[in-house]
C-alpha cells in the first residue's frame, strides 16, 4: 500500500508563492494533485509521470504552478506562484493503484482513478 504526506502549505498574499510537497512510500506510476475548496467539488490541478515525466495542468493553474518528482527522494513538489484568492483550499497529492503508462485526455484530473490520499495540506491565500 502507497502513504503520501502532503506538507507546504499555509497562509500567503495575493502574488506570492508556495511550494507543497508529496513524501511517497512504494511505487507510483503516477503522482495528481487535487484541490477541494469548501463547498466545492475536488478539483485536478496536476499530474506528473513515472513512465516519461510527462506533465498536466488544469486551466486554472496552468503557468503558474509547476509539478516536478525527485524519484531519489520520492517526492513530488508542486511549485504554485502568483497565488490568488481562488487558489485558497485544501491540495491533495494522490495516486492510482493501477500502473499508469499513458494519460488519455483529462483522465488525469479525474478523482475517481485514484486510489491512495495524503491528508491535505491547507492553503489560504488571502490579503
Amino acid at each position: 500500500q502507497v502513504q503520501l504526506v502532503e506538507s507546504g502549505g499555509g497562509l500567503v498574499q495575493p502574488g506570492e508563492s508556495l511550494r507543497l510537497s508529496c513524501t511517497f512510500s512504494g511505487f507510483t506510476s503516477a503522482i495528481g494533485w487535487f484541490r477541494q475548496a469548501p463547498g466545492k467539488e475536488r478539483e485536478g490541478v496536476s499530474c506528473i509521470m513515472k513512465s516519461d515525466g510527462s506533465t498536466f495542468y488544469s486551466d486554472s493553474v496552468k503557468g503558474r504552478f509547476t509539478i516536478s518528482r525527485d524519484d531519489n527522494e520520492n517526492i513530488v513538489f508542486l511549485q504554485m506562484n502568483n497565488l490568488q484568492p481562488e487558489d485558497t483550499a485544501v491540495y491533495y497529492c494522490a495516486t492510482p493503484k493501477a500502473i499508469w503508462v499513458k494519460v488519455y485526455g483529462n483522465d488525469w484530473s479525474d478523482p475517481d482513478l485514484y486510489d491512495y490520499w495524503g491528508q491535505g495540506t491547507q492553503v489560504i491565500v488571502s490579503s
